[in-house]
């Protein structure tokens, strides 16, 4: 039988994207900061909208994401309340019932990249309070992989490499704190 062990902290992300992104980002991190602690990285410029149609309706075109970190260590079973506090951030920042950012909680540890979601799916697993978690990439041989059930953005390069800085801080963090 194998012994309970406490599992490993891990690096909260949030992927938000939006349009006018320059100056909608520092909105959203107002109001997270406070939640999440300060951020310590913060992607290049990502393109968002070539991956999907489905938000031009309600956020309009040339939608770009950042991938952004925050600096505090938290416990993987906190992404559930990580996804509820990032849904009320997207519908505080609305604008006539549309939301101007979409904001996806994740966290980075070294094995894997996991993304929540309020969609329950086959390759989800049910956390708590209606949010699910999904291993988007995993960590191997040296990079993140994609699996078939993968949003196209996470499978490209650009955002993959974006990742693989966060795990690199990630890695710092945990070695500091061992």
């Amino acid at each position: 039988m194998g012994k309970v062990k406490t599992p490993d902290l891990v690096n909260l992300v949030c992927v938000v994207f939006g349009n006018n992104f320059k100056y909608r980002l520092k909105s959203v991190l107002d109001l997270l900061v406070p939640e999440f602690g300060q951020v310590d990285f913060v992607s290049k410029p990502l393109d968002f909208s070539s991956f999907t149609s489905y938000y031009k309706k309600e956020m309009g075109e040339g939608l770009e994401s950042r991938i952004v970190s925050f600096e505090p260590l938290i416990h993987p079973y906190e992404l559930a309340n990580a996804k509820k506090i990032t849904n009320s951030v997207e519908n505080e920042l609305s604008i006539s019932g549309k939301r101007i950012v979409n904001i996806d909680a994740g966290y980075v540890h070294h094995s894997q990249f996991v993304l929540a979601s309020t969609k329950q799916w086959g390759s989800r697993v049910y956390l708590r309070h209606g949010i699910y978690a999904e291993v988007t990439l995993l960590f191997l041989k040296g990079h993140f992989r994609s699996w078939e059930m993968t949003y196209p953005n996470y499978r490209t390069i650009e955002y993959i490499e974006e990742l693989e800085k966060v795990r690199a801080l990630y890695m710092k963090k945990k070695r500091k704190r061992n």
